[in-house]
């Protein structure tokens, strides 16, 4: 059985490459669950798939520096942008499948955390459109 380790996820956001700050990048896609069960159902709940809808949860290494992290995702706050994850930095391939579409920049926390613990920005970002699994 195949395993595999993440050790070079790559997130691009607005044509960033944002993997040198990027601790997690998870896409996340789901089917609304539709109830058409009826009389003929015999009792059993039947289901079919409604809308889609996609969630980018991203957690990063903050950097204030210019140029850097806060200074590329600020001014994207209230914009819909395009994104791309990959399991590996390796090209896009059947072994490296690309998942991309476009977030809504809907929110962004700079400044999160206790004494003593390393800067990070946990952010979950909603799909607006599809999002596209591509091998080539």
């Amino acid at each position: 059985m195949p395993k595999m380790v993440l050790t070079a996820e790559y997130l691009s956001i607005n044509s960033n490459d944002l993997s040198e700050y990027t601790r997690k990048a998870e896409v996340t896609v789901e089917v609304e669950e539709k109830d058409v069960t009826n009389y003929k159902s015999l009792g059993w709940k039947e289901v079919i798939g409604g809308l889609k809808s996609g969630t980018l949860a991203c957690e990063f290494l903050q950097d204030f520096a210019a140029t850097k992290l806060d200074a590329i995702m600020w001014p994207l706050l209230g914009t819909v942008v395009p994104f791309e994850v990959r399991a590996d930095q390796a090209a896009v391939g059947p072994s490296n499948p690309s998942y991309s579409g476009n977030v809504l920049i809907a929110g962004w926390s700079p400044v999160t955390g206790s004494v003593g613990d390393e800067a990070t920005v946990s952010q979950d970002f909603t799909t607006s459109g599809a999002v596209t699994r591509a091998t080539t």
